[in-house]
């Protein structure tokens, strides 16, 4: 048994060191609150531990008999280490591929913008005609502004385009614009706790809730004070101070 627990403990130490490193780095990098909420990383996540941490130390456990050839021992091992390596890589492109690259303020609401929202052909635009603002492999999220675009043919082409389900201008970064820039516009599109209840039914359930946590701010419940803010998740609620339009809280609409 002694054998076995010690097999148990160096796969269960290497296991966690590997998905630590992994999941760290993307967390560190781009899956800060509200990244990991709003993209759902936490539907992923469960898979690796599971695997990667539960199953493969514990199938160690269970083979690792002191009276098995050495060979047979390592093969054995081998087959776990490939299945977990396997799972890992797999988890790991998905929050790669998945990670928040913008939170964009566009119209009358805040969205979340992931790497996969976003096609080759607009990445090499947003390079060529908005360098400041485009995403590199290693960009970190930023807070950006999504108006239209001024010329009218463009503007028409876009909505239409998202009305029926294509593109819109929030996976455009070659129109974004720096997210003070937006601040006008910002203000002018924020509303109460009472009125978002009122367009959306999960905000509705939890409206009590909200007030409550909006006057604990210091803040009216019914001050135009918030904006709806959409991804992957229930929306979230993103109250501002009215003075300097500052981000106070984001608060979850799920409980």
């Amino acid at each position: 048994m002694k054998f076995r627990l010690k097999a148990f403990c160096w796969h269960l130490l290497a296991s966690t060191g590997a998905l630590t490193l992994v999941l760290g780095a993307l967390y560190l990098g781009w899956y800060r609150w509200p990244g990991w909420y709003l993209s759902s990383a936490l539907s992923v996540v469960p898979v690796l531990v599971g695997v990667d941490v539960a199953l493969g130390p514990l199938v160690t456990l269970l083979i690792a008999n002191p009276g098995k050839p050495r060979r047979e021992l390592a093969r054995d091992i081998a087959c776990i280490a490939l299945v977990q390596l396997a799972a890992l890589v797999y988890g790991s492109v998905t929050l790669w591929t998945g990670r928040p690259l913008y939170y964009t303020f566009s119209a009358d609401r805040l969205q979340l913008v992931q790497a996969q929202d976003l096609l080759p052909a607009e990445l090499a635009r947003a390079l060529k005609e908005n360098p400041a603002l485009a995403p590199h492999w290693y960009s970190r999220p930023q807070w950006v502004w999504a108006p239209l675009p001024s010329d009218s043919a463009e503007r028409s082409r876009i909505v239409a385009s998202a009305l029926n389900g294509g593109d819109d201008v929030i996976q455009m970064p070659r129109y974004f614009k720096p997210w003070r820039e937006g601040l006008p516009a910002l203000r002018g599109k924020l509303e109460s706790v009472e009125a978002l209840a009122r367009e959306d039914i999960r905000l509705r359930r939890h409206r009590n809730e909200m007030k409550r946590r909006v006057a604990a701010l210091g803040l009216s419940a019914d001050q135009a004070v918030a904006l709806m803010m959409i991804g992957r998740s229930a929306p979230m609620l993103a109250v501002f101070d009215p003075a300097d339009l500052r981000l106070l809280a984001l608060l979850r609409s799920d409980r």
